[in-house]
């Protein structure tokens, strides 16, 4: 039977008891004796396939419960075992507690919360990204990383690995797979009910793809924000494709009070820091025409699909192919204009592996003594970076600490497969975090590109066979594309945008900073991060934006509390194992 419940559903009660929500996700439920299988959200499943799968739970076959096209979670129940899984990216996450014999899980963190947010791990993913996947920013609430489940059985608690991702595919056997993956998910949405569906089309590649895709299978609405900071080219791109496929398209033109960094008082705030956040007044602006369709489609997670990046170099030296490694990284180094030597021995440093990668940051954190800034760097396990800098001697201890700690865990993995994870991971974390902000906007984003089997395909591909240019993938998968645009070797960026937001909003962003608890509880030097906050916004360097943009939202989020959730129906669940 179905059901519509809100997106944000939070647990259920044991084996064998229906999942309870409040209102918004649809939630699909078979049943067979003592075997019962649940899928709540955007699942391609029909009826017959959800019943056929009931095979599958009942012999414990989780992997194949993760298969259809979509954005999902699955729970399934057999005698004395219970499954719950999110997807790959991480988007629909899973949360959970242990106390004593009793397990408690939800989809969202808070919900299981019971204290304020800890300080020093928000710190260490400012300063070094994430290390510590299966850790919440709540103390005691423990996450389950993309591409694992929670299983639940008598007695034990643990994770099980659902990535399947297929033996290494060439680039010609492995592009008809992708593409018949995107394809699929893009008409799901598409096919999913009636009237128009909404979509971000910036003129890059992966939103454009999207709205060519959708376009033959139903009404497209799509929606370009432009100002005087943003890329002409790509608005040109935006409006050929719109001409192209013959969808209603609508460039927004928005002005100062547009701008990043703006922090708009009333937007909601959700389980944790949210990006999206620092953009609320462009988006809310360039949102409004398509507010309340029944789907918004984006191009979000086309870059970590198609791309592999300099990661590829650390790949081919592990693999002990020296000679192509340098010489790739050198051509790589040239065409970024910068000296290929020092590129050079940064791959050779993240041969080392990812242990080394992160007992090494530790050391350099606890000790002051950070890399040298500079524009273009190599991919490594662990990008040091401004954030570093702003960290007072306590937080350095602090990080440092939670950098050993990450080091006597890790195992060594093939750099390119890290890289790939890791970036999905941290998308679907961004797209997650602004759930709040999307229901605020009545917007429901759809993410074709985070869908698990579109994943699957493009991380098959051998990641070496790939010619040297952008986003090979994507026209190998796609001949039916324009090559106008697959060709198209360039991608805007909001860099001056950001720049032009710190200027306007200088005095509050310092105020953020100086007020926050990051800085109160003595873990960030709110001097060292300030003058970087000054010398940004004077557009005398862009090196750093990015971090700053991390703290700004993260001193935002500690401001704001999170919003909560809707009572009616909402449950906190309890299997006792």
């Amino acid at each position: 039977m179905s059901s519509t419940f809100e997106v944000m559903w939070t647990a259920g009660n044991g084996p064998g008891t229906a999942v309870r929500s409040g209102g918004g996700a649809t939630v699909r439920t078979v049943v067979d004796g003592p075997v019962r299988l649940t899928v709540v959200g955007e699942c391609g499943a029909t009826e017959e396939q959800l019943h056929a799968a009931l095979g599958a739970v009942a012999a414990g076959q989780w992997v194949q419960l993760t298969r259809w096209p979509g954005s999902y979670w699955v729970i399934g129940d057999r005698p004395g075992e219970r499954l719950v899984a999110g997807d790959l990216a991480g988007l629909r996450a899973v949360f959970y507690t242990v106390t004593g014999d009793t397990a408690r899980w939800a989809s969202r963190a808070r919900d299981l919360a019971d204290g304020s947010p800890d300080l020093p791990l928000l710190a260490a993913r400012l300063v070094a990204t994430d290390h510590w996947p299966d850790r919440s920013l709540y103390p005691g609430v423990r996450a389950v990383p993309g591409g694992q489940a929670l299983l639940l059985t008598r007695g034990l608690v643990r994770l099980i690995d659902v990535t399947a991702v297929p033996c290494r595919r060439s680039l010609d056997e492995g592009a008809p797979v992708f593409g018949q993956a995107l394809t699929d998910a893009v008409a799901l949405r598409m096919r999913s009910g009636p009237g128009p569906v909404g979509a971000d089309l910036s003129g890059g590649l992966d939103s454009s793809t999207a709205v060519l895709l959708a376009a033959p299978l139903g009404e497209v609405r799509a929606v370009t924000y432009s100002d005087p900071y943003t890329s002409s080219e790509d608005t040109a791109f935006a409006i050929r494709v719109a001409e192209h496929a013959g969808v209603r398209h609508q460039v927004v033109a928005g002005g100062p009070a547009q701008l990043c960094f703006d922090f708009a008082e009333g937007v909601p705030a959700g389980d944790e820091p949210c990006l999206s956040v620092a953009n609320s007044a462009m988006e809310a602006a360039y949102l409004a025409p398509v507010a309340g369709l029944r789907w918004h489609l984006t191009g979000h997670g086309g870059d970590v699909v198609l791309s592999i990046g300099s990661a590829r170099f650390v790949g081919l030296l592990q693999a002990g192919h020296r000679r192509e490694a340098h010489r790739k990284a050198v051509a790589w180094a040239r065409a970024q204009s910068t000296a290929p030597g020092p590129v050079w021995q940064q791959v050779k440093d993240a041969s080392a592996g990812y242990p080394s990668a992160l007992a090494h940051a530790a050391d350099q954190v606890a000790s002051g003594r950070l890399p040298a800034p500079g524009r273009v760097r190599a991919w490594s396990w662990v990008q040091l970076g401004a954030a570093a800098s702003w960290l007072t001697a306590g937080g350095r201890e602090a990080v440092a600490d939670l950098l050993r700690q990450a080091a006597h865990r890790a195992m060594d993995r093939p750099a390119v497969e890290f890289a790939q994870w890791d970036a999905l991971h941290f998308t679907g974390a961004c797209s997650r975090a602004a759930a709040p902000l999307d229901t605020s906007r009545q917007i429901r984003p759809e993410h074709p590109f985070l869908d698990n089997e579109v994943v699957r395909a493009a991380f098959a591909v051998d990641p070496f066979d790939r010619p040297r240019v952008f986003k090979p993938l994507l026209a190998a998968a796609l001949p039916d594309l324009p090559p106008w645009l697959t060709g198209r070797q360039s991608k805007g960026n909001f860099t001056p945008w950001r720049i032009a937001g710190l200027a306007r909003h200088l005095p509050r962003l310092r105020d953020f900073i100086r007020t926050s608890p990051l800085v109160t509880e003595g873990l960030i030097d709110a001097g060292a991060a300030m003058r970087s906050l000054d010398v940004l916004a004077r557009g005398e360097d862009s090196m750093g934006l990015a971090d700053l943009h991390m703290l700004l939202v993260a001193c935002h989020w500690l401001a704001h509390p999170p919003t909560p959730a809707p009572a009616a129906g909402h449950t906190e669940g309890a299997t006792r194992c």
